[in-house]
């Protein structure tokens, strides 16, 4: 009985201290977005691309398509600016634990990595698509664009909650998982995640 005791006192310390430490990561996080409109023309983006994909009328379609350029280099340019702005938080505060225990990224910070450099990859992948040299279609752009902005999301929910937490937002916010995520964005935001996360 005592064991039991002992271990539900210890199971509550967790929880208690696991619920601080994200109300802290939640807090600083939004501090830095909310200078910032990039949830707005994500919201404004993605939500584009689902009328330009279900439009029947191709002027219609590549009218939508034109309009939401703009958008997409305004996303491009201050999700740089925020990873920038960002840069600046001290290492201490930017870690991002693969285990969901208090003090794991102080306790093993080999299973942790840095959020201001997965905000610098996102920046880059983000930007590249925006920009199109590759000359994409306005379909592949928007598919490869979404692919990227659905991946700093999950960063994102990764870093304030868990990773866990951030695949089922993934995939009830946009139906997709993070692995699908993971395989439609470029190949050069894959490799530079999968060196800094170990996914």
């Amino acid at each position: 009985m005592d064991i039991l005791i002992l271990a539900l006192a210890v199971a509550s310390l967790i929880v208690f201290f696991n619920a601080h430490a994200q109300k802290r990561r939640i807090a600083l996080l939004g501090r830095h977005l909310g200078q910032y409109r990039i949830e707005a023309l994500m919201e404004n983006i993605t939500q584009g691309y689902l009328r330009a994909l279900g439009e029947d009328d191709p002027e219609r379609r590549e009218q939508i398509w034109s309009l939401l350029t703009g958008a997409e280099g305004d996303i491009a340019e201050q999700f740089g600016r925020f990873a920038s702005d960002f840069s600046k938080v001290d290492t201490a505060s930017t870690r991002v634990s693969r285990l969901t225990l208090p003090w794991a990224s102080q306790l093993f910070p080999g299973a942790s990595f840095d959020l201001r450099e997965a905000l610098r990859i996102h920046a880059r992948g983000i930007a590249d698509a925006a920009a199109n040299q590759a000359q994409r279609t306005p379909r592949d752009k928007a598919f490869l664009l979404s692919a990227e902005l659905f991946l700093m999301q999950h960063t994102c929910h990764w870093y304030c909650r868990s990773r866990a937490t951030a695949s089922a937002r993934l995939l009830r916010r946009h139906q997709t998982s993070h692995a699908q995520v993971l395989a439609a964005v470029s190949p050069g935001t894959r490799r530079a995640y999968a060196a800094l996360t170990g996914v």
